[in-house]
């Protein structure tokens, strides 16, 4: 606990939240605290309407896109890429609904309308309607944009009420496109990068429990069940891979206890990973970052952030070795933590989502 507190008090603020944590252990899971939601609020907020550099990712179809991103993104031109400003959207949104009292929560609300107006969105729509970009941020950008819609449609907001129904036909697109999508898929993607399929599935999952789209969710159960039901002793020693922001293994693991009746999930889990839940297991082993001014190697922070969400959905849902699993992810989460300001944009563009999302996920 001398270590903990240590740790805690070094990875403060100043400004009116000196010697503040950013993060508090509570039931035996690390949780985001006030001060830590200002601090992570100002990186995408430093970048969301930050032009440049901006990596594109779509076809040019003709030379009507020979333009500027922010012509045909005006929305998501920010954060370096389309899917980090969507996300670095979603995560606003969540401080907001979680702390809306935040000293800085008037510029957040000024600069969410200011980019997610019903202009722009139906501007951004025409990409993916575009015949060589209809699989544009499939699968990764996708999910996010789903997620962010499922944020605003459960946040009883003023503001929440007229973004939802600027981003809607997005959302909606995304729906079909997924279901589209998922009757053609002939194997499951099992990478650790954008393209993972059981994360996208588990972020589009959420949207269509908010939103009941019964047809989107029977799409991802059927997948879900088809690539993962009969998966068993998922080959953890070979993460991570060098680029890697997202564990294979353990996105499977978390989307499934949705899928899976929580009886077959207890059995099905203990035979997917079966290394996790063996006293001292060495699976998992924390991350390391050699260069964080590279936007590849900096991806294995993401990584050490990401596999705490998963472990911690594990936990709630396991029934066994709880408090040992719940402690691995206490320890990734320290571990990512400190470097998510690294004061390098190829980092700082995206990870603060990735902060957020483990120290506020919820069953």
């Amino acid at each position: 606990m001398k270590a903990l507190s240590l740790l805690l008090c070094l990875f403060c603020l100043t400004n009116g939240y000196a010697q503040t944590p950013l993060y508090e252990e509570k039931d035996g899971q690390l949780r985001l605290t006030t001060a830590g939601a200002l601090h992570f609020a100002q990186l995408p907020l430093r970048c969301m309407q930050h032009e440049f550099p901006y990596k594109t990712g779509i076809v040019f179809s003709d030379s009507s896109l020979l333009k500027a991103p922010k012509a045909y993104h005006p929305a998501f031109y920010g954060c370096y890429d389309w899917h980090s400003s969507v996300h670095g959207h979603w995560m606003l949104v969540r401080l907001l609904k979680m702390f809306p009292d935040l000293p800085n929560a008037g510029i957040i609300r000024e600069k969410l309308a200011r980019n997610l107006s019903r202009d722009n969105i139906n501007t951004e729509l025409l990409i993916f309607r575009n015949k060589e970009n209809k699989g544009f941020e499939r699968i990764y950008g996708w999910s996010w944009l789903l997620q962010l819609q499922a944020e605003l449609l459960t946040w009883n907001d003023p503001l929440a009420k007229e973004l939802r129904l600027n981003i809607r036909p997005l959302a909606v697109h995304f729906s079909n496109a997924y279901q589209d999508f998922l009757k053609k898929i002939a194997y499951p993607i099992r990478v650790g990068e954008h393209t993972n399929l059981a994360f996208g599935l588990r972020l589009a999952w959420d949207y269509a429990q908010v939103t009941r789209d019964t047809a989107l969710q029977s799409a991802i159960r059927d997948a879900a069940m088809r690539f993962y039901a009969k998966d068993r002793d998922c080959p953890a020693s070979w993460e991570p891979g060098g680029y890697d922001f997202l564990s294979p293994c353990l996105e499977e693991a978390d989307l499934m206890w949705r899928i899976l009746p929580e009886k077959e999930y207890k059995t099905w889990v203990t035979g997917f990973l079966p290394g996790l839940f063996k006293p001292g297991s060495p699976l998992f082993a924390i991350t390391t970052v050699n260069d964080r001014t590279d936007g590849k190697l900096v991806h294995l922070d993401g990584l050490n952030l990401s596999r705490a969400w998963c472990l911690y959905g594990i936990a709630r849902h396991a029934g066994s070795n709880v408090n040992a699993i719940r402690q691995m992810a206490n320890n990734h989460l320290h571990a990512a933590l400190p470097h998510v300001a690294s004061g390098d944009y190829a980092g700082e563009h995206w990870l603060a989502t990735f902060a957020v999302y483990a120290l506020t996920v919820e069953d």
